[in-house]
Order: structure tokens, then C-alpha cells, then sequence
């Protein structure tokens, strides 16, 4: 809901439980007003006419108290916004008008010619913020367009979450308290990186399932920074955006406009779960193409083959993938060009006639037959130079004039900011998705931003922004000329996950680390921000030969990669037919319990910290468990699971001991105890009666 004062200078958004308002002072000054609880229309007007503080010497008034800080003038904080032309540098803007659209706030500023968008919607209790930098003057360097800066509320010892990691371990939880000064987290790698997903939360007090809690999420799949700044006077604000140094987005000449990615902005007083589960229903509802649809269980090839593949290898897996009851069967990479090793082949995008000599077709028909859908692993950004596209077009990639050239993997980056590129490969992939009865694409990306130059090109930092953009606009064209086929984002495992990308891909990987309990802590992080709807999770051989070479059973993978979108990477070919027979089941179970886990609402039990640790996703009158017991001393109790999220005035049945619950009740697990280092989990699922 959007409500504006009389004077139409007070604006009030406001969601099932919250709200958020600004005000324009009679100096064009947009003050922040509130973020937090639902308050009336009146509260945000007395909130607009409190004076500022007095002045200090070497303070700002302004500073901590802006909605969207710009460089120049009365101000010392980060700026959002910052432009340069050749006389100057820097804004002085004034309020020009504020127009709606359905429940979309939109306040216009303007500066000699350039003109300034700030964007508002609530969604939910979700608040989608984002501006619009449009020249109608002199060419101008747009150093900085941040989407959005937050500003909380006067508070004592605020405490910052962050998900930090590197390959193999991503999404990892860490909290701390905030210090004075700025916390800076982002990628400088082109694309959303490893190392930080592009989301912060901030509390004082608050737990799993009580307390503030507020959290922003960036929505752009190239380099970012989030800044989070404790000021002098201990105010908090978090400002973010694409790019990650002020060294230049983009050059706009007249007539041309930027517009920024959305930062999204959630108030929660449910604590840390109640604010994922907030944002949970935000993608399902709002960003996840088709969320309602649940995700099949899926075979993937990589594990088992690698790149030794052929069309009858693969056939005699997609019949193991069958008979366990995969719905999806993906051929990874080496299926094209010469693509035997990782040295050759990228961006040679046709099927390799020795391995299928009669391209795809007959084997996604023989896998169709099976009763399963068909999919390919591409890497469109890459060309490896060991290949027919470099050795065509060594101009298109990135890379800097006079400088040795860097290669990661073998590979190259392609430089998608160009029109031919972008061409190329839309004739490419539509091409292949022409060919073949193709349903799901794992597109991957395995080479970060090294040498990002450009040459020839006037204005050659625009590639950071206008890769992203080329990548969109190729994802959004496959999809309208496709629109059956799914994709995946890739990203060496979790490199590049956000809301931008997933508002175009229908799940991601989350990781390339397939070992069960280390995936444990990955997915609790995940889960801070996404939903289990979007994230793909593997049962793959043991040892985990991979990574770490330790052994689990079969029940502690399944029920570990159960906890998002049932997958198998495991080589079938080796199983025996009483490991295959119990991932039958495990498969059957799954498909039971799919839309509870991948569109209910989830509740973190118990975390990863060793132990016991368990999750529960409830929908309508059914609810399930996942628990794992990762580590025990023989002999030490298990401590019972108190569940959430049902009515306490009903009676649930446990559909695997028959017994009678009433309300929030003590689950026995049923996991078996041990000596110290057994792992085990279990799977428990209630029923409203």
C-alpha cells in the first residue's frame, strides 16, 4: 500500500507488518524518515517534522539522515551517486515531481540535465528500491549509481550477518558485532563471486525465531559492493550497487539512461528465520520464474564420466537414472567441438560427431522414451584459444592491449559487452535448442575478470555493466523463444548467485562441494536469503572422492541433498543393485515430500555446529523433518526437536511411527545413536488429522 500527505511531500509504503516513509523538506533535502514496524499516514508525518540536529563543527546534519546521499554539497558519507562531465564533477539536484504507477513510487530529481529516478515498491513486506540515471545534456561519466542507501534506526550494538566463503565452500554464516566505520564486502571478479553473496542482515538481540531483523539483497550478477557504515554518531547505513570501484560504470551521451539493479530491502520482528522465511516467499512470488512448479530430480553425468563420454555410455546411465526414478537427465560437459580435456573446445557449440554422430537428437529422443526430460551443460562466456570460435575471432575476447594475457582453466572470457558476440551466441544456442528436444541448460561460468580490456573501445570500462546486461538480454531472449526449457546458474558451484539471476534461471548450483555434511553449513547459509525451491543438491559417490575423501551412507546423502532440489551425480554404472534399489526409494520419498521442501515454509531447528541439526518445512496441514546427527558420544542423549509452524489447538499424526501429536510438539528422530564420528539422518513427516 502506497499513501501520500496532502502536501505531496510524505511518502508512506507499507506491507503486511511493516513500513517504510520518506520526506522532502522545502530545500528539495529527501530525509529518511522510517523502516520497521506498520505506523499510520499521521506518525509519518510527525516523524517529517522533527528539525534536524544542531549543527556540530566538522558534522553534517544530513549525514545519516539522507535517503540517497550524492556527491557534493553539505555531505561527508559515501555518496551514491557520483557524476562526472568535463567542467565538474558532482550533483546538485533539486525535487522535480513524484508520479505512481500501481503500487510503484517514482521521485524525480534533475541537475543541469540530468535526470535522477528513485524507484519504490513493497512487496510484501519485501521493499524493491532502484534508480534511473537519464542524460538529456552534455556527455557525462557515471562513476556511481548505487541502487539504493538504507538507513536504520538509532540503535545500540548492532550486530552484522554476512555470507562469506571461497570454491567449495560457499555461504558460509558469520556474524559480528558492527564497529564504527565501514565494512565493505563485494566481488571484483565479474561476476557475483564465491567469496560473499550480495546480502547483509543486521539485529541487536535477535534469534532463530524472535527479534528485528534488518536485511537488504542486491539483485546483479557482475561486481558489486554493499558498504555498511557505523557513523560518528552511530547511525547505520548500507548503501549498494553494481561495480565495485568508482572507477567508472558508464559513459552517457545525450538521450541515454542507466538503470540500476533492484537492492531489495526486508524488515522482519520473527527473528532470523521469520526474515528468510519472508524472503523465502519474496522469490517464490516475485523473482523465481514459475516457483510454483516444482523442480524434477535430476541425474548429472559430470561425476560419473567426466569428459570420457559417448552417446552409449550415457544411454546405459539415463537406464540406471530411469529405474531410480530421475525425472531429468543432464549431459555435462564434453559433449561438443573437441572436448576432451578442459584445453579445447569452449565455444565450439555443436555435438561432437565421434562421440554423437547424429548430433543430440537420438539421444534425448532415447531419454524422452525413458519417461525422462533431456539437458546440456553449456559455458557460453568462455572460448578455450585451443578452439574454431578463438582461432575465427581471437578479437573477441578480453584483453588488454600489450599486456600478457591471463588464462584460468585453459579459458578465456569472452567480451559479451559486443554486439557480434551477443549475436553469435543467440545463433548458437538457439540453434542448438533448435536441434534437439532440449528442456534444461546448466549454464556455467568458471573463469572470473582478469584482463577486462577492451581495445579500440572509447569508453572500455563499460564492459563490467554491459556484460551483465548482454547476459540478461541473451537469458530473456532464449526464455521468450524457448520457453520450455529450464535453466540453471553455474558458477564453478555458488559463483554466481543473486537475485538478478535467479529472476531468469530456474535454480542454481549451489556448490561443487557434493560431500553431505560439509553441505550441511553451506545450505544453512543459503538459506538465510534463498529458498530450498532454487537450490540444487547432489547425492554423489562416496568417498567423496572430490574433495575430502569421506565416507557417508547412502541415507545421509540422500536425505542431506533432499533438503533443497534432489539431484544424483553419483556413478550409476557402479552401484549395486541394492544400493540402487534404496535410492529408489529415497527418490520416491522425496517426490512425497517435494512440495512441502521446495514451496513451504521453512524453520532452521538446529544449525550445522556438530551434533544434532535438523530442518522443517510445513505447508498447509503436513509438515516433514530432515535431521542429521553429524557427530555423537556413545552413549550421550539426543535432545528432542520442538517443531514450529503448526497449530496448536490440532493433532498431527507421524506418518512413520503412527503416533498422535497435539500442537507444537516433541519429535523423537529416530536416528540411531552410536560411537563417537557415526553420521546418520532421518526423515520424519506429520500429518494434520
Amino acid at each position: 500500500m502506497l499513501e501520500i500527505s496532502d502536501n505531496g511531500r510524505t511518502w508512506l509504503l507499507t506491507g503486511p507488518t511493516s513500513s517504510y516513509a520518506v520526506h522532502l523538506t522545502d530545500a528539495d533535502e529527501l530525509l529518511h524518515l522510517h523502516w520497521g514496524p506498520r505506523i499510520a499516514l499521521a506518525d509519518a508525518e510527525a516523524l517529517a517534522v522533527r528539525p534536524l540536529p544542531e549543527y556540530r563543527p566538522f558534522e553534517s546534519p544530513l549525514d545519516g539522515r539522507e535517503e540517497y546521499p550524492v556527491e557534493g554539497g553539505p555531505r561527508f558519507v559515501r555518496p551514491a551517486l557520483s557524476v562526472r562531465t568535463e567542467e565538474r564533477r558532482g550533483t546538485e539536484w533539486g525535487f522535480e515531481r513524484y508520479e505512481t504507477e500501481g503500487d510503484e513510487l517514482r521521485l524525480r530529481f534533475c541537475d543541469d540535465g540530468l535526470n535522477v529516478t528513485l524507484h519504490y515498491r513493497m512487496r510484501g513486506d519485501v521493499i524493491e528500491r532502484w534508480v534511473t540515471v537519464h542524460n538529456q545534456g552534455r556527455a557525462l561519466e557515471l562513476l556511481r549509481a548505487d541502487s539504493a542507501t538504507w538507513t536504520l534506526p538509532d540503535r545500540e550494538g548492532w550486530r552484522l550477518s554476512q555470507l562469506h566463503g571461497r570454491w567449495g565452500a560457499e555461504s558460509r554464516l558469520a556474524q559480528a558485532p558492527l564497529t564504527y566505520g565501514e565494512k565493505v564486502i563485494g566481488s571484483r571478479r565479474g561476476h557475483t563471486g564465491h567469496q560473499h553473496l550480495p546480502w547483509v542482515a543486521l539485529d541487536t538481540d535477535a534469534t532463530e525465531e524472535r527479534g528485528e531483523v534488518y536485511g537488504c539483497a542486491l539483485g546483479w550478477s557482475g561486481s558489486w559492493r554493499i558498504a555498511v557504515a557505523q557513523l560518528p554518531d552511530a547511525r547505520v547505513q548500507i548503501t549498494g550497487g553494481a561495480g565495485h570501484d568508482d572507477s567508472g560504470l558508464l559513459r552517457l551521451d545525450a538521450g541515454e539512461s542507466f538503470t540500476t539493479p533492484v537492492f531489495a530491502g526486508l524488515w522482519s520482528d520473527g527473528g532470523f528465520g521469520g526474515a528468510s522465511r519472508a524472503w523465502h516467499a519474496y522469490q517464490r512470488a516475485h523473482v523465481i520464474p514459475d516457483a510454483d512448479r516444482d523442480r524434477p530430480v535430476l541425474f548429472n553425468s559430470w561425476e560419473a564420466t567426466e569428459f570420457d563420454i559417448s552417446e552409449e555410455q550415457q544411454s546405459l546411465l539415463a537406464r540406471r537414472a530411469a529405474a531410480i526414478g530421475v525425472e531429468l537427465f543432464v549431459v555435462d560437459d564434453g559433449w561438443f567441438g573437441t572436448r576432451t580435456s578442459d584445453r579445447a573446445g569452449l565455444g565450439d557449440w555443436t555435438p561432437n560427431p565421434d562421440r554423437f554422430p547424429s548430433g543430440l537428437k537420438p539421444l534425448a529422443e532415447y531419454v524422452h522414451a525413458l519417461g525422462m526430460q533431456f539437458g546440456i551443460w553449456v559455458e557460453p562466456e568462455m572460448v578455450n584459444p585451443d578452439s574454431e570460435l578463438y582461432r575465427a575471432h581471437p578479437e573477441w575476447v578480453q584483453r588488454q592491449t600489450g599486456r600478457k594475457r591471463t588464462e584460468f582453466r585453459n579459458q578465456l572470457v569472452l567480451n559479451l559487452a559486443r554486439e557480434d558476440v551477443q549475436e553469435y551466441l543467440w545463433e548458437q544456442l538457439d540453434g542448438l535448442l533448435t536441434s534437439a528436444p532440449i528442456d534444461y541448460v546448466k549454464w556455467d561460468f568458471n573463469r572470473c575478470f582478469t584482463d577486462a580490456g577492451w581495445p579500440g573501445e572509447p569508453y572500455p570500462q563499460r564492459l563490467w555493466v554491459d556484460h551483465v546486461r548482454a547476459l540478461y538480454g541473451l537469458l530473456d531472449r532464449l526464455r521468450a523463444a524457448h520457453p520450455g526449457v529450464a535453466f540453471e546458474s553455474c558458477s564453478g558451484g555458488g559463483g554466481r548467485i543473486d537475485l538478478g539471476v535467479l529472476s531468469r534461471t530456474d535454480q542454481v548450483w549451489t556448490s561443487d562441494n557434493t560431500d553431505p555434511l560439509d553441505r550441511l553449513a553451506i545450505q544453512h547459509g543459503f538459506s538465510q536469503i534463498h529458498p530450498a525451491r532454487a537450490m540444487a543438491a547432489w547425492v554423489t559417490d562416496s568417498p567423496n572422492a572430490m574433495l575430502n575423501h569421506r565416507a557417508s551412507s547412502l541415507r545421509f546423502r540422500f536425505v542431506s541433498a533432499m533438503a533443497g532440489v534432489l539431484g544424483v551425480g553419483g556413478d550409476l554404472s557402479r552401484w549395486t543393485e541394492e544400493e540402487l534399489a534404496e535410492a529408489r526409494g529415497w527418490v520416491g520419498l522425496y517426490k512425497e515430500i517435494r512440495p512441502l521442501v521446495q514451496r513451504g515454509d521453512l524453520y532452521r531447528l538446529r544449525p550445522p555446529r556438530g551434533g544434532l541439526s535438523a530442518v522443517q518445512y510445513v505447508l498447509g496441514g503436513e509438515t516433514v523433518v530432515l535431521a542429521w546427527l553429524q557427530a555423537q558420544s556413545f552413549g550421550e542423549p539426543l535432545p528432542a526437536l520442538r517443531l514450529r509452524g503448526l497449530d496448536p489447538t490440532a493433532s498431527y499424526k507421524c506418518l512413520e511411527t503412527g503416533e498422535i501429536h497435539r500442537g507444537a510438539v516433541l519429535v523423537h528422530h529416530g536416528l540411531r545413536t552410536g560411537l563417537h564420528g557415526d553420521l546418520d539422518a532421518a526423515v520424519i513427516r506429520l500429518r494434520r488429522i
